[in-house]
């Protein structure tokens, strides 16, 4: 079934990314950008994750420059059954985390360095949690793959506002067409994000919360990242909206409205869904290893950088 959806959504993009090129350069136009299309299909199937990654800056991580980080995502895909996931960090002051990749085995998880100052042990775990989740329920190569080109329909409406469409009569509708895809073409790519976003939030967070035994933890995560994504800018977000859906709250300042045009649920739904679910199974609790070490009240921060006497470098480095 996955499959199919994915075929799917990837049939409805391409449609709109020839739709685009038939009206900024008529039939040849349809023509390149089906070929176009083909290429990034084939080319985001393979490498989507990697671009991803590197639009928003995500550096690798391992037990020696990220330890604790490292230590609870192998815990928690152990917990899931899944191959241990690349993880990453994004140096970003604003809470959030997204997981990318085309199958389990060649998936990544990153999170920012806001996310790792600002949320208790317990909190990250129910955010990377959530990733997993994403991650098992194969959501990752569909949202992945649909963050690229509904990125391309973006730019390829804008590139046709610049150049006004083809004039002759072998155009489409010419240059008012051209005019209203460079409005129509991002929205729709839009709902189709929306589409396949929405509904695997709510699934990833109940596995997610299933998974760590604390869906309160998940749910104050939620709240904590939410507020602050209104206040804290999210420069690579804003760069590239269309990744917006893969990060586990919107990191696109003013979005918080459960709409047509959110795409995600309002996260007052999501805590409202995990209050529920932590009243079915209670608060069995994720708690720390017991060899964890005692955390300083102010961590030294994510990067792991010791101080100059090798004092505690914190939970994350």
């Amino acid at each position: 079934m996955n499959y199919l959806r994915t075929a799917i959504l990837l049939a409805g993009l391409t449609a709109l990314f020839m739709g685009v090129g038939y009206l900024i350069g008529g039939a040849s136009g349809a023509v390149i950008a089906l070929l176009v299309a083909a290429v990034m299909n084939l080319a985001s199937y393979w490498n989507a994750d990697k671009l991803v990654l590197a639009m928003h800056d995500a550096h690798e991580v391992d037990e020696t420059t990220a330890p604790e980080l490292v230590h609870l995502v192998q815990d928690l895909a152990r917990r899931d059954g899944l191959p241990m996931p690349r993880v990453y960090l994004m140096d970003n002051p604003q809470p959030n985390a997204f997981a990318t990749g085309r199958n389990p085995e060649h998936a990544a998880v990153a999170v920012t360095s806001g996310l790792l100052q600002m949320l208790s042990r317990e909190e990250i775990a129910g955010v990377l949690a959530h990733e997993l989740a994403h991650v098992r329920n194969h959501d990752t190569l569909t949202m992945t793959i649909t963050a690229t080109i509904a990125g391309a329909i973006s730019m390829l409406a804008q590139f046709g506002l610049f150049f006004g469409g083809s004039r002759d009569n072998n155009s489409g509708l010419g240059v008012i067409g051209t005019l209203a895809m460079v409005i129509l073409a991002p929205i729709a790519a839009m709902i189709v994000q929306m589409a396949i976003s929405r509904t695997r939030e709510y699934a990833a967070d109940e596995l997610g919360a299933r998974t760590t035994g604390q869906p309160d933890a998940l749910a104050s995560a939620l709240a904590k990242i939410s507020a602050a994504a209104q206040t804290i800018e999210n420069p690579t977000a804003e760069r590239t909206p269309a990744t917006a859906h893969l990060f586990i709250v919107n990191p696109l300042t003013g979005q918080r409205m459960d709409n047509l045009f959110s795409t995600h649920p309002s996260t007052e739904n999501r805590i409202a869904a995990l209050a529920r679910l932590a009243a079915e199974i209670g608060s069995g609790g994720y708690g720390p290893r017991p060899s964890a070490p005692a955390y300083p009240r102010r961590p030294a921060g994510p990067w792991g950088s010791p101080g100059a006497r090798g004092e505690n470098r914190g939970p994350w480095g």
